[in-house]
């Protein structure tokens, strides 16, 4: 009989949906899911029913009797997990901490729930080093701690290498405040004014799409910038090889998959110099790392970068390579499939 998991997180996310599916293909289990259904902006209502959600979830388990819980993020979902009663659980931090905003007035209530969540879980994923270095900071039983990213499906992101004389940039994240965009095209402008040739092709969809594309009017940069809005994931494989930059300036982050898309594809990396970056990339050895929104660095670095073709091509080779070793999907999800199943064996 297979094996039954509750999955309790956003079902829709790309990266849940790359989790639940290395989970059915590598380890035969059978995946329900359960997430709260009131929108993130209606904040009243949704807490309200975060409050009454352990009631609901208990309900879940009684009728399906799943042999385990997995969740993602420590302070929501995985607190949640916690609370289910169930006698094997699996949570995932998501971000370099997940105690974020770290000005919120809730941080020390989500620091409480970090802790019991970390104390109740059978096993803890931290999808890179920058997630272990704060669990261990923060006393968890590292015994516990599985430092592994889910990896990406290397049959689908496929290098490619674009020879083109200009810059192709891209951006695949989501259009909220926190990834800066605003700083991007700024920096594109900059390139503009210099007479520099350029395509940037903004994929994805958030609160800031009209800002944004007001924003590239404003700059005069309208003609130059590509907004896809949201597009399925099997479509951004070939908009990536189309490219040879890949940009992302999040201001916080965790392990990026969508770094590890661009890496596969033989995009050139170009990203914030923050801890989760850090741990990846090298600056002008395999990308580039950028302070937080300095946007003249930016724009000298995509000169630079321009400038430099031979660098470049080293980088991206390498870059094909670490990802085919350290963040494959096929390899990566095997090995957490087995863990699971070692699990429900010792249980």
């Amino acid at each position: 009989m297979k094996r039954k998991i509750l999955f309790l997180g956003e079902s829709y996310r790309a990266d849940a949906i790359t989790w639940m599916k290395g989970l059915k293909e590598f380890g035969d289990f059978e995946i329900i899911t359960w997430e709260l259904q009131t929108p993130n902006h209606q904040r009243f209502k949704r807490i309200l029913e975060y409050f009454f959600a352990p009631v609901s979830i208990r309900k879940t388990i009684k009728k399906e009797k799943p042999d385990m819980v997995i969740a993602e993020r420590t302070t929501s979902y995985g607190f949640l997990a916690a609370l289910s009663g169930s006698k094997t659980i699996a949570i995932a931090q998501q971000g370099r901490t997940d105690l974020w905003p770290e000005t919120s007035v809730l941080y020390p209530f989500k620091k409480f729930i970090q802790k019991y969540a970390f104390k109740k879980a059978h096993l803890i994923h931290a999808w890179g080093p920058v997630m272990a270095i704060h669990m261990k900071a923060a006393g968890v039983d590292m015994n516990k701690v599985l430092v592994l990213p889910k990896g990406i499906d290397l049959s689908l992101f496929t290098p490619f290498t674009n020879n083109s004389n200009k810059i192709e940039a891209i951006v695949t994240r989501s259009l909220q405040p926190e990834y800066r965009h605003d700083s991007i095209l700024k920096a594109f402008a900059i390139l503009h004014q210099k007479g520099i040739d350029f395509s940037l092709t903004i994929v994805g969809d958030g609160t800031r799409l009209q800002f944004l594309k007001d924003l590239a009017k404003e700059l005069q940069i309208e003609n130059k910038v590509i907004f896809t809005g949201r597009i399925p994931n099997t479509e951004l494989p070939k908009l990536l090889q189309q490219s040879n930059i890949y940009i992302s300036m999040p201001i916080t982050e965790g392990v990026s998959a969508s770094l590890f898309e661009a890496m596969a594809c033989n995009c050139y990396p170009v990203v914030s110099d923050i801890p989760g970056n850090q741990s990846w990339i090298t600056h002008r050895e395999n990308g580039q790392l950028i302070t937080i929104d300095d946007i003249q660095m930016l724009a000298d670095e995509l000169i630079w970068d321009f400038e430099n073709p031979e660098s470049r091509n080293q980088a991206i080779i390498r870059n094909r390579k670490f990802v085919e070793e350290n963040a494959n999907y096929d390899i990566n999800m095997k090995v957490i499939s087995e863990k699971y199943h070692e699990l429900l064996d010792l249980k």
